[in-house]
């Protein structure tokens, strides 16, 4: 998917819902891996690289789209962004001691091999966050998957399950491997709200841009 298009309206997602549980999430990581260096594969528009920054040393995001990347550099505190590929990290090894992603592994082509060149950048001790929906437990209820057919059924395609997850990090070597519930997502829309709501423009979430006129 081709996020330059949507990159000027994109941070508006954050204006109905600041997900402050994964604000929160990825703050204790950076602390509780010392405030070392941090990397934001598939950073957007530098939303949760200015959630870590108070918490990590240096923090560099990495993104696909220069799009993305030219919103992200308009920050205040703009961060080190640079275009790359998270099948092919552009870094040394052992060069970071957390490398996060928020919402973007289900557009990683090769999944697997971003998690083994997860392992190679991350320092000794290093932790791995990968946070995202996870619409195969059926665990919250989406207006989404309600209002239009073929949402739910295209993202049961396109994002991994946690268990998987689970399984590809032990595979790239990582260990201590937990699930934790950092958001729920619920609740529903009446009225003039259906109307108003940034989620359901066609692009206000990839699961509209993706479908089908």
């Amino acid at each position: 998917m081709n996020y330059d298009p949507v990159a000027p309206s994109y941070d508006r997602r954050y204006e109905v819902n600041r997900l402050e549980g994964v604000a929160a999430l990825l703050r204790g990581l950076a602390a509780g891996a010392g405030g070392g260096a941090a990397l934001e594969v598939g950073c957007g528009t530098g939303r949760w690289l200015a959630e870590v920054q108070s918490a990590a040393s240096h923090v560099v995001g990495l993104d696909r789209s220069p799009g993305m990347l030219g919103r992200a550099r308009q920050r205040e505190a703009t961060p080190n962004v640079v275009c790359g590929e998270a099948a092919a990290l552009p870094f040394p090894s052992a060069s970071f001691d957390m490398l996060y992603c928020v919402n973007a592994i289900h557009h990683f082509a090769r999944p697997q091999r971003f998690m083994a060149e997860a392992r190679r950048v991350l320092r000794r001790g290093g932790r791995l966050a990968v946070v995202g929906m996870d619409p195969h437990e059926r665990r919250d209820r989406w207006y989404i998957y309600d209002y239009f057919a073929g949402t739910l059924a295209l993202d049961l395609k396109r994002f991994p399950s946690g268990a998987a997850l689970a399984v590809w990090m032990a595979e790239a070597g990582f260990e201590d491997v937990d699930r934790r519930v950092a958001e729920r997502i619920g609740g529903s829309l009446e009225g003039r709200a259906v109307l108003d709501d940034h989620f359901l423009r066609r692009d206000g979430t990839s699961q509209l841009t993706l479908l089908s006129d």
